[in-house]
């Protein structure tokens, strides 16, 4: 089949021009254009050369250094050389084309092949393949449907290559449904098709699809590449499917692939994401070679987890041995000290980016350091270093890091302060109203609660819906508040319920300020039990051995009541429950959280 499909490419030499292996790879200039390579000056003196030998042209040789201006970087020289040349043909219309979208200059790809429409010359497979990526890159809708429409009118829309590049363009500018219709219509799917679907939903947020598409390609017999396998780990880790994110590194181990950095890197996101740290630094000690984002990516999953002395240390090596850290790698750095309460440890970094490195502190390490004062209790903290923001800097991001510090500490007065400002800068965010909501409600402004709440209904606002998911037997599983719409929803309600008077018989008494206000007592107990979380847990339990931890991925922040209640199931059941949310790892294990309460 592959032999097939590069007919086209070999017939894009013209009728006049023999094969370069046959008449010009051993011709002088050729040889002087092979050694100068992809370097500017070198080529610029043999392109001298040409115009003294007076072979320019000589399209063969042109094309060869037009293709080696553009891998150069060189792109206005390559646009220079390139109108001058009196009469340009398919093959190096198609190398230019193909050079610059693969060099990631999509603009100089379009330009190329606009004048190559110009030139009344017909695009070909190779063309469109080229192109349609460039349009892909550039995220450009209009343009690359209109090509699209070219590519039918050329009899090209059947073609594999052709038909891989218009899914992931579709893919890459959010129209999922056209990119799988494409798909689905594919006489013939390479690996590169396949890679680009499920690229397609890994990216645009839908991963259990990804996940679901992935299955279907091994039940093809089609089988999966490195670049396979990177989409399905992010998957993975959004998901916390560990299940699948092991086999899929049992795999790789024993086909022998190389795991390189971008395949090591994303192991370690999936572990970290999934609750095991442990084996992530495992592959991370493997890897032949680490560049920034393998050792922030280390970084990171140590702080999520609250391991703060651990991502400390790993970037106390990483300064010394590794890659220069930069602002991505502060953000991990800082975000790991604020959970760990690594006050002075989360100063120094922050000082040391400006100090050391240059690097400019942006919005994600204001609101960081904001969530280290915050957590710390260190209000006053927190408020001076805001007070010396500028305006420019005062992004509503980090208000809301000042309101859930004040929330967590009790501090009421400051917190109406922070929760009203919120609300004027930006009024379309319900968490700001929900916050403020229970705020009034703990200090007995129940007027306020009702003030709020309608605020909220008038202007259409609704809290997010929280959800919770869990992995059993390489199958995710979804529940959200009071869901029923599983199978065997009696059996979890009622196995749930058992295990909720068990916790009560140990000492865990709801926490009713966690739910809406407006609800009745009982009502609000019934709204507690029956959170996402809960629900998923009850499942876990009832369907997995006891061996086995219980791994949850919850969508928002965990609230108060199942944070406690939690630590009692992880009693009365002996089981270790470990739980991501919105903001971080918790390990629940007899009785105790890894966040010390902390979060």
């Amino acid at each position: 089949m592959e032999a097939k499909q590069l007919q086209p490419e070999e017939q894009l030499y013209p009728q006049h021009r023999e094969p370069q292996s046959q008449s010009q790879s051993h011709s002088p200039a050729y040889q002087a254009l092979l050694r100068a390579g992809p370097q500017v000056r070198p080529l610029q003196q043999v392109h001298a050369q040409i115009i003294v030998l007076r072979k320019y042209r000589n399209l063969a040789l042109i094309t060869k250094l037009l293709t080696l201006a553009c891998a150069t970087g060189s792109i206005s020289y390559t646009r220079r050389l390139f109108l001058t040349v009196p009469n340009p043909d398919s093959f190096l219309f198609n190398s230019l084309i193909k050079g610059s979208s693969k060099f990631s200059f999509s603009n100089d790809a379009i330009f190329f092949y606009r004048r190559m429409l110009l030139a009344n010359i017909s695009p070909s497979n190779y063309t469109f393949t080229s192109v349609i990526k460039a349009c892909a890159d550039l995220s450009a809708s209009r343009l690359g449907r209109g090509i699209h429409s070219h590519v039918l009118v050329c009899g090209y829309g059947s073609d594999s290559f052709v038909q891989a590049a218009l899914v992931t363009f579709y893919a890459k500018t959010g129209d999922l449904g056209v990119a799988r219709k494409l798909f689905d219509k594919m006489p013939e799917r390479t690996v590169v098709a396949w890679n680009s679907m499920i690229s397609a939903y890994e990216q645009n947020g839908f991963s259990k699809e990804a996940i679901g598409l992935f299955y279907q390609m091994r039940e093809w017999g089609i089988k999966p590449d490195s670049t396979t396998f990177v989409s399905v780990l992010s998957a993975c880790a959004q998901l916390g499917a560990i299940g699948l994110g092991c086999w899929v590194h049992d795999y790789v181990i024993s086909n022998g692939f190389d795991v390189n950095v971008v395949l090591g890197t994303s192991f370690i996101n999936m572990f970290s994401r999934c609750g095991n740290v442990t084996k992530a630094r495992e592959v991370f000690d493997l890897m032949s070679e680490w560049n920034v984002i393998a050792w922030t990516a280390m970084i990171s999953g140590y702080g999520m987890h609250g391991y703060g002395k651990e991502a400390m240390e790993l970037f106390g090596k990483m300064r010394i041995h590794g890659p220069r850290p930069n602002n991505v790698t502060f953000v991990a750095v800082l975000s790991a000290c604020a959970h760990a309460g690594l006050i002075q440890e989360g100063r120094c970094a922050f000082g040391s980016m400006r100090k050391e490195f240059g690097l400019v502190p942006g919005v994600e390490h204001h609101v960081c350091m904001v969530d280290m004062f915050g957590r710390a209790g260190l209000l006053n903290d927190a408020h001076a270093f805001i007070k010396e923001l500028n305006p420019r800097e005062l992004t509503p991001a980090i208000w809301t890091a000042m309101l859930g510090a004040c929330k967590m500490h009790k501090n009421f007065d400051l917190g109406v302060e922070v929760a009203e400002h919120l609300l004027a800068v930006e009024p379309e965010n319900p968490g700001h109203y929900v916050l403020l909501s229970n705020i009034y409600a703990v200090t007995g402004k129940m007027d306020r609660v009702e003030l709020v709440r309608n605020l909220m209904i008038r202007r259409g606002l609704k809290k997010q819906v929280g959800y919770s998911t869990i992995e059993v037997d390489q199958k995710t599983y979804l529940f959200s508040m009071g869901d029923k719409s599983h199978p065997e929803t009696n059996e979890v309600y009622r196995y749930l319920d058992k295990l909720m008077s068990r916790c009560r018989e140990a000492g865990y008494v709801p926490a009713p300020e966690s739910v809406m206000h407006e609800l009745e007592e009982e009502e609000r107990e019934y709204a507690l039990r029956y959170h996402s979380e809960k629900l998923a847990i009850a499942f876990g339990l009832l369907k997995t051995s006891s061996s086995v931890a219980i791994r949850i991925v919850k969508n928002l922040r965990m609230c108060e009541d199942c944070h406690s209640a939690i630590k009692y199931i992880s009693i009365v059941s002996n089981r270790e429950i470990i739980i991501r949310d919105k903001l971080r790892f918790h390990h629940f294990n007899d009785g105790s959280c890894s966040c010390l309460d902390y979060w």
